[in-house]
């Protein structure tokens, strides 16, 4: 079957679309703006999270109840997420509210006024998803080894924010943050359904008219580094919890692909992966064994993350630590590598099969590269990878003297 491209338009304004024809009655669309976490001032940590927000509470031709119902009257779905590098509001409907999706989640990014009123109630809405976080060692667990990994960087600080910077947040900041992140050069709008890609053009000049251009956030500040650590303290409940970790490639960087194969062979989704198998399954030591890589404009980290009874963690630990010994001085051999090839583009294949996974991975892809390969070009990335290739990443990055440890241990 031949492969249906996404066609990318670059409008007068500097909006960027990425535009993907489906024949389902279902839309999808996502709006992706530059400018998560990372962009907000030090001293206002949780601001871009509080904007993701707010910007449903209220705008200049409508009021929030308005807003919320105006899709899913019709069945529609409305959402926004925040994360370290950008924010992104996006909807799924039926095709035939198209236009209404697109006039709803333009008012948004244009007209929200952040009623002082409605803004302090979403306060303590936030507030209480800090506290769910805080019930949650994992979750604790991960913004910690943020914070260790990146000091002194908007990078390590949690996306929520805490208690004392969410209370301290006001509409000046809201609005502020919004004027030098929601700009038209930092715009890449994604969708993908039945609708016309001159029909999506003609919508963005007639929904988005006045964007302002000139975004201020275009340059991150690159973070630094921390040494390695390896810290262990009492803060579970009923099982332990640990992250192994390091650096990792950027997005930019041409090692990147490797290490998603290295990541999906260590602790990837599938049952067969290597630590699921000898941590798991071999032993029976660990319910929760996964390993994940996030890679960032420019920087990354990869990590390896266990839940387990107290007295089974060490052994735990123990056993991760030697897979990464021996990825680091041994690397794959070429038959684990053409198995691991195969698994990792079935996966692809199969992600591909939804269009709302394919309209998110679009909208961030371009954001970040300013460009989609198409799926035939990735694949064939993935068949070129060479042994020797990614041997030579699995002993740069997986290195044990170079891997930082934070366990957080039962009470």
């Amino acid at each position: 079957m031949k492969e249906q491209p996404t066609e990318i338009t670059v409008l007068p304004s500097g909006i960027r679309l990425a535009y993907l024809k489906s024949n389902s009655p279902v839309g999808h669309l996502a709006f992706y703006f530059k400018g998560g976490s990372r962009s907000e001032p030090m001293e206002k940590m949780g601001l871009a999270h509080y904007l993701e927000h707010c910007i449903f509470k209220g705008t200049k031709l409508h009021g929030p109840m308005w807003i919320l119902s105006r899709l899913d009257e019709v069945g529609g779905e409305l959402n926004a997420f925040t994360a370290k590098e950008e924010i992104c509001v996006h909807a799924t409907f039926l095709h035939k509210y198209t236009k209404r999706t697109f006039e709803l989640m333009s008012d948004l990014v244009m007209n929200s006024t952040f009623p002082l009123e409605e803004i302090e109630k979403e306060k303590e809405v936030i507030i209480d998803e800090i506290n769910s976080y805080k019930d949650s060692p994992v979750d604790r667990l991960m913004d910690e080894f943020d914070a260790l990994m990146f000091p002194g960087s908007t990078l390590g600080n949690p996306i929520l924010g805490t208690k004392k910077s969410v209370k301290g947040l006001q509409q000046d900041d809201l609005l502020q943050f919004i004027q030098s992140n929601f700009t038209a050069d930092n715009l890449v709008i994604s969708y993908v359904g039945k609708e016309s890609q001159q029909r999506l053009v003609t919508l963005i000049h007639e929904c988005l008219p006045k964007l302002p251009l000139n975004a201020q956030n275009l340059q991150f500040e690159v973070p630094e580094k921390a040494q390695v650590f390896r810290l262990r303290k009492k803060e579970s409940n009923h099982q332990s919890h640990a992250i192994l970790g390091a650096y990792a490639p950027s997005f930019r960087d041409d090692d990147r692909l490797m290490m998603n194969l290295l990541i999906n062979y260590l602790g990837g989704p599938a049952m067969n992966a290597r630590l699921n198998l000898v941590i798991r399954e071999k032993y029976g030591l660990a319910y929760h064994v996964e390993a994940n890589y996030t890679a960032l404009e420019d920087s990354g980290y990869w990590g390896i993350l266990l839940s387990a009874e107290q007295k089974n963690m060490d052994k735990s630990m123990e056993l991760a630590k030697k897979e990464l010994s021996k990825l680091s001085t041994q690397g794959l051999s070429k038959a684990q590598l053409q198995k691991l090839k195969v698994q990792f583009l079935g996966q692809l294949s199969i992600a591909s099969e939804s269009n709302n996974a394919r309209c998110m991975a679009n909208g961030k892809t371009l954001l970040v590269y300013d460009r989609i390969d198409a799926l035939s070009e990735t694949y064939r990335k993935i068949q070129a990878v060479k042994l020797e290739e990614i041997n030579t990443v699995a002993t740069k990055y997986f290195n044990p003297e170079n891997v930082c440890e934070l366990v957080y241990d039962k009470k």
